[in-house]
């Protein structure tokens, strides 16, 4: 029943995710592609670099490319780091491995040190044979503080 429900839904992805390679709008590949100029999605340059760019993804669309041949136009005359998210394989998985080993290193340590801090404090039901006895001018000092206040 699971493996049923889960072919309907990459069925009902796989539509959409299809027409826009096939179909993609401005738009939508100038959010995915950075300026080389001012190193900011195209959709948010202004820079002449960026306006030319835009006028060739309106120009291929209307050819009729796919999305990956525009971005791999692109990327042929600029290089990869008009790509804004990097690609998937070779040495660029480090870009999007080494924020997650970040993460789950950062947690384990988190958990580490905040285990370690409560088993440092100790049973707060236990008594005053666990935590040791006071200092004897200290308990003194107490004993006098507290029948000062309980007069």
């Amino acid at each position: 029943m699971r493996a049923l429900a889960l072919a309907l839904a990459v069925l009902a992805f796989a539509g959409p995710a299809a027409a826009s390679e096939e179909r993609p709008t401005a738009s939508e590949l100038e959010s995915e592609l950075v300026c080389p100029v001012c190193e900011t999605t195209l959709d948010t340059s202004n820079a002449p670099v960026a306006l030319r760019m835009k006028a060739f993804i309106r120009e291929r669309i209307g050819a009729g490319d796919t999305k990956s041949e525009i971005k791999a136009q692109l990327v042929d005359q600029f290089g990869p780091t008009v790509l804004a998210v990097p690609p998937r394989r070779g040495f660029d998985w480090l870009a999007w491995l080494l924020p997650l080993a970040g993460l789950a290193v950062g947690a384990v340590v988190v958990g580490a040190l905040a285990w370690r801090w409560s088993r440092r404090r100790g049973d707060p039901q236990l008594g005053e044979e666990e935590a040791g006895p006071l200092d004897p001018e200290l308990e003194h000092r107490l004993d006098a503080e507290l029948a000062r206040y309980g007069e």
